[in-house]
């Protein structure tokens, strides 16, 4: 009996199967119409807002035992493979490869978008705005290490917008070519990914010699040619560098995430859940920041991250980069940005984008203050590099 059952489901999942495949291609058709009419309309192919908000309606009852993270994962593939019968983006980021940026590209693009590495975020900025990439994936902060200052110097500088934004779980692993711990004498990593795992490092390799390099992936290939050397960096490094995982999850604080900004030269349309990022700069005289802060305190805006980078053109001028819940689009936001701009000497929009989900397993919660949202704008493949006989 238990036989036939098992022969049955099988011929049941079998069908399901060739009706997924059947309709996966009928979406993909429906994308390429799509894509035919948005040439005819001169809009461009990829539209984030869009797909925060297909993202969104994917997170209610109907997914079965399924938790959201992984329908999530599924639909980006399939969402990208669609999207490149159209035209796959082209996108610039940090890299190396196996790099968390690059994971952070992937998470966002699939892995049928084009994915280009560049070796610096300044390059990433570069090419995006001479059109080389449609659009750039950078880090911007980490929740326990802070800001990265060359992200905010770049948003500052450039006319580039933010246009979506990424979350990604940090989990770093000890990587060698050794296959025992106390083997150990060297740790190579970008200076972040030491910091993250100084706690574990001061534990467990208490001798080792601690060594910053330009990426993560540069420590693993580094580590893949050394002895006694190890690298601190993601799973994937592993395989791409053929190396034992000699300790996971190393991090010192187990909710360790990462935001990347997805930046693009164009405006993304509200999704009723959104987040806007701006910079401006004060006068130099009492209460000048009180009266910005009351500003969005007295219009309803809940700001989500506030923090000064020194100007690059005065000495002792500081820069506060602001992000806060909401769009530009919204009444509030727009009556509050007015506000701002009567306080401060210089104002730059950073743009208004799909606000990240917090929690991979858990649905996107609409927020509520966004309720008056109105349309206002218009508008990888990765080569693994073989293991080499050692």
């Amino acid at each position: 009996m238990c036989e036939e059952n098992l022969a049955r489901l099988r011929r049941e999942i079998d069908l399901i199967d060739a009706e997924l495949v059947r309709l996966i291609g009928r979406r993909a058709a429906a994308a390429v119409e799509i894509g035919r009419e948005k040439q005819c309309d001169g809009l461009p192919i990829l539209d984030l807002a869009r797909e925060a908000a297909v993202m969104e309606t994917l997170a209610g009852p109907d997914r079965g035992p399924l938790p959201y993270s992984a329908i999530r994962g599924i639909f980006t593939e399939i969402i990208s493979a669609c999207r490149a019968v159209q035209k796959p983006p082209r996108v610039a980021y940090l890299g190396p490869e196996a790099t968390f940026t690059h994971l952070a590209a992937e998470k966002q693009f699939g892995r049928a978008g084009e994915l280009v590495s560049c070796d610096s975020i300044a390059e990433v900025f570069k090419s995006v705005h001479e059109r080389q990439a449609d659009f750039g994936v950078v880090p911007v902060e980490n929740s326990t290490e802070g800001s990265v200052g060359a992200t905010l110097d770049e948003l500052a500088r450039t006319d580039l917008r933010i246009c979506g934004e990424i979350l990604l779980d940090i989990s770093h692993c000890i990587l060698s070519r050794e296959t025992d711990l106390n083997a150990i004498s060297r740790v190579l990593s970008h200076p972040q990914a030491l910091a993250q795992c100084s706690g574990w490092l001061r534990r467990h390799l208490p001798a080792a010699t601690l060594i910053q390099t330009p990426s993560t992936a540069a420590a693993a290939l580094q580590a893949a040619d050394e002895e006694h050397t190890a690298a601190v960096g993601n799973e994937m490094l592993a395989e791409l560098y053929c190396l034992a995982i000699l300790a996971r999850g190393i991090q010192d604080q187990s909710m360790n995430q990462t935001r990347f900004a997805v930046v693009g030269r164009g405006h993304t349309e509200a999704t009723g859940r959104d987040k806007t990022s701006v910079l401006f700069v004060t006068p130099h005289r009492p209460g000048a920041l009180y009266h910005v802060l009351a500003a969005f305190a007295e219009t309803g805006i809940n700001l989500t991250r506030i923090e000064s980078r020194p100007s690059r053109g005065t000495p002792w001028e500081y820069v506060f980069f602001v992000d806060f819940e909401g769009h530009l689009s919204q009444p509030s936001v727009a009556s509050a940005i007015e506000r701002v701009e009567e306080c401060v000497q210089k104002m730059k929009i950073l743009g208004s984008y799909p606000a990240a989900i917090i929690g991979a397993d858990s649905p996107p919660i609409r927020n509520p203050a966004c309720k008056d949202t109105e349309p206002l704008f218009q508008q990888r493949v990765s080569h693994l590099i073989p293991c080499q006989h050692r």
